[in-house]
């Protein structure tokens, strides 16, 4: 019997509309993985892998992802959405600030039209991919 352990942002969990996976996968993991949804892997080898290395990280493949790459068009296409999280000044009532991390929901056209200098100015770190099952079945 194999034990899974868990790793921060390994993860797969579907609802009734969509897939979501973390971003700390390999894709050679993430082939692996049984739990995720067949055709979101599918996707990922017939047109992903193509661009990217089966050792590169979803995170990192994301965080370089070109502005004018066929692969944004596919992700628009699977409806897909990119959780991170980004450093922000937040006033306090007794007039001071704080930098704190927040949560934020973006496409991945968003995320690639966002330089990687920007990124690492914010601090962005790319959590989670999630995509539209329906989407997915279309593709």
């Amino acid at each position: 019997m194999q034990k899974k352990t868990y790793e921060d942002y390994k993860y797969s969990l579907q609802d009734t509309g969509r897939v979501y996976v973390g971003c700390k996968y390999t894709f050679a993991e993430l082939l692996d993985e049984e739990d995720i949804m067949f055709k979101f892997r599918l996707v990922m080898e017939k047109y992903v892998l193509e661009k990217a290395d089966r050792e590169d990280t979803l995170e990192t493949h994301l965080y370089y992802l070109p502005p004018d790459s066929f692969l944004v068009k596919l992700y628009d296409q699977m409806k897909a959405r990119v959780k991170v999280n980004v450093i922000e000044d937040k006033k306090s009532i007794f007039g001071g600030s704080k930098k704190q991390y927040v949560t934020k929901q973006l496409s991945v056209r968003q995320l690639a039209a966002m330089s990687p200098a920007d990124k690492e100015r914010q601090g962005l770190v790319i959590q989670e991919l999630s995509a539209s099952k329906l989407a997915l079945m279309g593709l």
